[in-house]
């Protein structure tokens, strides 16, 4: 079910995060959410569920490629994440423990 702009279903912290958390259960389809430091508002074609407060890419991201949110490197993608796709253990590794065995 599409989303009206004035109920953001996201929140990203800084211009140039990759990735941007749920403020409730997301559903596949169109959201609208927000930046606390940035642009006012961005939409994106969600692919999967994201539940409350997991998270979403905000930009196709790439297989090792950095996962910047509060514009700092918080993880690793371990494969190519779409733009709208759900973020989470199963695609990403923590920056923090990046060297540690899975």
């Amino acid at each position: 079910m599409a989303e009206s702009p004035d109920q953001p279903g996201f929140l990203a912290h800084h211009d140039g995060d990759l990735v941007a958390v749920a403020v409730r259960d997301l559903t596949p389809g169109t959201v609208h959410g927000g930046y606390l430091r940035g642009p006012l508002s961005v939409t994106v074609e969600l692919r999967d569920e994201v539940p409350l407060g997991h998270k979403l890419a905000l930009v196709d991201i790439a297989e090792g490629q950095d996962v910047v949110e509060y514009g700092q490197r918080v993880g690793v993608a371990l494969k190519d994440i779409p733009r709208g796709g759900y973020v989470h253990v199963h695609n990403v590794r923590s920056a923090r423990w990046q060297n540690s065995v899975a």
